[in-house]
């Protein structure tokens, strides 16, 4: 992930230019780094030392989302629905 891409998601979920820490932004981008780690696992499907950090962030965007839904549930749904996590 390029540092311009990050500043767009950061634009796009954060409350400002400069907010990196919001529970949202967070979870945009450990989706864009899970599928952009995808892609890669499709081409190298023996890089068992990337797939453990895949799996790593994979359960800290469950963890972040499971406390999103826990203190606010609109913003939840919303992220959910812009990210197209849930099918």
């Amino acid at each position: 992930m390029t540092n311009e891409e990050k500043l767009e998601i950061v634009k796009k979920f954060g409350k400002n230019d400069k907010d990196s820490g919001t529970t949202e932004v967070q979870i945009a981008i450990l989706t864009k780094r899970i599928n952009d780690l995808t892609e890669h696992f499709s081409v190298h499907k023996k890089d068992h030392h990337s797939r453990r950090g895949l799996l790593m962030m994979v359960g800290k965007r469950r963890r972040l989302l499971e406390y999103l839904t826990k203190t606010d549930i609109s913003r939840y749904r919303a992220v959910i629905k812009e990210l197209n996590i849930r099918k």
